[in-house]
């Protein structure tokens, strides 16, 4: 099958790639929500278990699972990581002087 259109280099962030507002911010989101599904899946934990340790409804629990990045704000993630038994650090640091713009990103420790 041959097709006439243009394969056009992802930039590492699909948000930014289809003119997400702020893309970095909601990367992070998504990033932080991946982490948080693959804590309650580490733990072998139901959505219903899961729901009584985050205290939030079940409901909620899988909008998180499958990434409904409107279901949550940024702090909210935080609050629910930390419910989880982690810790979250924030670092807020210059840019690098060859950076255009600041950025934000988030790291994942083991």
């Amino acid at each position: 099958m041959k097709t006439g259109g243009k394969v056009h280099r992802g930039s590492g962030n699909i948000f930014a790639d289809i003119g997400t507002v702020y893309p970095e911010r909601t990367m992070a989101r998504a990033q932080i929500m991946s982490r948080i599904a693959e804590i309650i899946k580490k733990q072998n934990l139901t959505q219903k278990e899961a729901s009584d340790l985050l205290d939030i409804p079940q409901s909620k629990v899988s909008c998180l699972i499958n990434g409904k990045l409107n279901m949550f704000s940024l702090d909210h993630l935080l609050i629910l990581l930390n419910k989880l038994g982690r810790d979250v650090e924030i670092i807020i640091k210059p840019k690098l002087k060859e950076e255009k713009v600041a950025s934000t990103h988030v790291l994942v420790a083991a």
